[in-house]
């Protein structure tokens, strides 16, 4: 290749920001891939990492390029790579397990205990170029745009949550409309839910979740979210609640939204301990709860790839803002402001 340096967004303090600075070109193991970056978008783990909070300082490795989100064309391979070829148009499972341990051998590497996580614990992809073990890579069509193709990891998030359990027909309720709260509801509807009520106190997302194919919208900031939730269920509350805010609150009123024999999948990851009462929230209810990590290696990909092959899951609108990587910080503002869906980055 001839190119010993790059430019990335790098993680290089342990406190808030970034910086955008000129870093070796990795270097590729046998067993690994290097990739030329093409698109990436910025993830709710990402702003995270940009302000450094309670979790940023336990799980994150410094310093770092980071970022997980990406679409490539593949720029060269180890000697031990079998599955992919210099050309190729990828993207990759950001969870890059151990392979021996018993949930990997049982059909649960999304929880290996022994996990290095792609621009978290493992260098990541705001960059020219990014590394990742050939295992882990996920073929693209050469036709698929670089800034869907970018989008599928969160995307895989979005349909574990919602398949993780009965869907078709069923009365939905989507707590937080981020991002992947947006994804939700559009998997929801290609995949033939009932009516779908999405709840946020953003009156800008709750207006793209509508874009996105809610039926009902709801402002809890303005409007009790149970009352309306029971309102548009008969009284009886949603058959499936779709947590993604993380907010303790929001997660108890799920459970209370929620219907006798519901499913409450959670994904929202609260900052602090939730208190909820078990015995009437979900014992006698005989709530089944699913807890959400990332995507099924490999069962969630396969899902996405034959929706997006469908043509039913429609996206469009998903994306509100590009950025070249030097305009991080404006990004990551919008990002934090709310007022925006997913951000891309554009890597020329």
């Amino acid at each position: 290749m001839g190119q010993e340096t790059m430019l990335g967004l790098v993680k290089s303090k342990r406190g808030p920001g970034a910086e955008y600075l000129e870093v070796p070109v990795p270097a590729i193991q046998p067993h690994e891939v290097l990739v030329r970056v093409k698109a990436t978008s910025i993830c709710g783990t990402d702003v995270h990492i940009y302000n450094w909070d309670a979790w940023a300082e336990t799980a994150v490795i410094t310093p770092n390029v980071f970022g997980h989100e990406f679409s490539g064309i593949v720029e060269a391979i180890g000697e031990d790579v079998k599955n992919v070829e210099v050309g190729d148009h990828i993207s990759g499972e950001g969870h890059i397990v151990c392979g021996f341990c018993r949930a990997c051998r049982t059909g649960n590497a999304h929880v290996c205990p022994n996990t290095r996580s792609f621009g978290i614990s493992a260098p990541g992809c705001f960059a020219e170029y990014a590394v990742l073990p050939a295992s882990n890579v996920i073929h693209n069509h050469p036709d698929m745009p670089f800034e869907l193709a970018c989008l599928q990891d969160p995307l895989g998030n979005a349909i574990q949550t919602v398949l993780s359990g009965d869907i078709v027909g069923k009365s939905v309720a989507v707590i937080g409309t981020g991002a992947i709260g947006l994804m939700a509801i559009a998997v929801a509807k290609a995949c033939g839910s009932g009516k779908i009520i999405a709840v946020d106190i953003n009156p800008y997302r709750l207006d793209k979740a509508k874009q996105m194919g809610a039926d009902v919208i709801v402002n809890s900031a303005e409007t009790p979210m149970v009352e309306a939730i029971r309102s548009h269920t008969q009284g009886e509350g949603v058959e499936v609640v779709l947590e993604m805010s993380g907010h303790p609150a929001a997660i108890r009123d799920g459970f209370e939204a929620a219907a006798q024999a519901a499913r409450v999948s959670l994904l929202g990851i609260p900052s602090q301990d939730v208190s909820l009462d078990l015995a009437r929230h979900i014992i006698f209810k005989s709530i089944r709860v699913e807890g959400i990590t990332g995507r099924r290696m490999y069962q969630t990909w396969y899902q996405l790839k034959g929706l997006l092959d469908s043509g039913r899951l429609n996206l469009d609108g998903l994306v509100t803002h590009k950025f070249t990587l030097d305009r991080y910080e404006e990004a990551f503002e919008l990002m934090k402001s709310g007022r925006c869906g997913k951000i891309v980055f554009i890597h020329e």
